[in-house]
């Protein structure tokens, strides 16, 4: 997430470094500062989102299992009183609850890994900001004094001289093999999807007909 991507910057940040670059070391210091603190406070609302996220996830998933224990009852009742009809209709709907409960599993892992990767971050930024702070009157203190034994030669620095059209060049062909790298797995998933959803279909009718033959054996 974007969010993330601003905290590792600022994280792998070198505080010397930017200082050192910039106009104004005592506006830096403190920019840095501030856009430390509010990235810390959204850190802190993302990690509190995903937690909550994942809780629901949780609940989720506890309902689908519940879901596929009713059904099974269901089917087994359904049996009993000799209606084999409603007892397949039942295990579909249980089987339905499955994937769904499967996919839910996932999910939830899934959620867990990105909340500990928000917390990581949040700690590190802590610990880089914590570093700040105490630093700054030193790192400002610092740069005046290189910057007053530099001052002749900085006056004479050569001017920027990056190849900007290469770098265009670049992310346009990074775009490009990205987007033929899109459409080639698109067309494979296309030609896939009818042969994948006619086994889906003998697989589940398996199923299906294992669970009743379970369920008849069960009564028996």
């Amino acid at each position: 997430m974007a969010l993330l991507e601003r905290v590792s910057t600022l994280i792998r940040a070198n505080l010397n470094d930017l200082i050192d670059k910039a106009e104004h070391p005592e506006k830096m210091i403190k920019q840095i500062i501030l856009d430390m603190e509010n990235q810390l406070l959204q850190v802190k609302t993302q990690v509190a989102i995903a937690i909550a996220d994942q809780h629901l996830l949780e609940k989720k998933q506890k309902e689908n299992e519940e879901k596929i224990a009713e059904w099974t009852r269901k089917a087994e009742l359904a049996l009993d009183k000799q209606e084999e009809d409603l007892a397949r209709a039942a295990v579909e709907r249980s089987l339905h609850y499955k994937q769904l409960s499967e996919s839910f599993v996932q999910q939830v892992s899934d959620q867990k890994l990105q909340v500990e990767t928000l917390k990581n971050a949040l700690h590190k930024l802590q610990d880089k900001l914590h570093e700040a702070q105490a630093r700054s009157e030193m790192l400002v203190a610092e740069h005046r004094r290189a910057r007053s034994l530099e001052k002749a030669a900085d006056a004479h620095a050569p001017t920027d001289g990056r190849d900007h059209g290469a770098a265009f060049d670049r992310m346009k062909h990074k775009v490009m093999r990205q987007s033929a790298i899109g459409q080639a797995k698109a067309e494979l998933l296309e030609q896939s999807t009818s042969i994948d959803d006619r086994f889906a279909k003998l697989e589940k009718e398996d199923e299906v007909n294992r669970i009743l033959n379970e369920l008849k054996a069960k009564r028996a």
